[in-house]
């Protein structure tokens, strides 16, 4: 089966699970740190696929990965359990983007990234916040990064949209312009 479909159908039976036990938003929690990790870290990704860890390390470390020290919840323990029992260790990261996804469209939250080439302050975050909630009548979850490349201005992806108001690539198109109209005059 294709992987979007499998991580579909798992996530969409852990979302039903998670709001019947009235556990959803824990379990999103983890999930959405689970997902950070595996994204960010590719040693876990190859340790999961890995046939010589027992599934009980596994399960610890996929544990450990979505909470850390604490302990996770009861329900979350058992959508680990039923994955590995399934032997579908090796797509859940993309199940946990799933289920991000379910969550958010159920409880109306939209995502937005804005990429700045210098920090911006708390109030600057909760600013933009609280205009694109009220732009798109949903509340907002905001992500910050700072990447200096973009030499000053701001990128700004909400949903599906992009705004880029960067240097960058401001100066791009100005010599993309400079190019095109040389290319005319030779």
């Amino acid at each position: 089966m294709d992987i979007g479909i499998v991580s579909m159908r798992y996530a969409k039976a852990l979302i039903d699970y998670a709001y019947n036990s009235g556990k959803e938003d824990i379990m999103y929690r983890e999930f959405s740190t689970l997902a950070h990790s595996l994204e960010t870290y590719s040693e876990l990704r190859e340790a999961l696929l890995n046939p010589i860890l027992s599934t009980e390390d596994k399960f610890t470390l996929i544990c450990t990965a979505a909470c850390g020290e604490q302990p996770a919840s009861e329900e979350f323990k058992r959508s680990i359990a039923l994955i590995q029992k399934n032997r579908r260790e090796g797509m859940l990261q993309y199940i946990s983007l799933s289920f991000q996804r379910l969550y958010r469209q159920r409880k109306h939250i939209g995502t937005a990234k804005l990429t700045t080439a210098i920090p911006v302050s708390q109030e600057v975050e909760e600013r933009i916040r609280q205009t694109a909630s009220s732009l798109l009548h949903a509340r907002m979850e905001l992500q910050t990064e700072v990447n200096p490349a973009i030499e000053g201005g701001f990128i700004f992806d909400i949903n599906d949209f992009r705004l880029d108001a960067s240097i960058a690539t401001q100066i791009k198109k100005v010599k993309q312009q400079f190019i095109d109209k040389n290319r005319r005059i030779v």
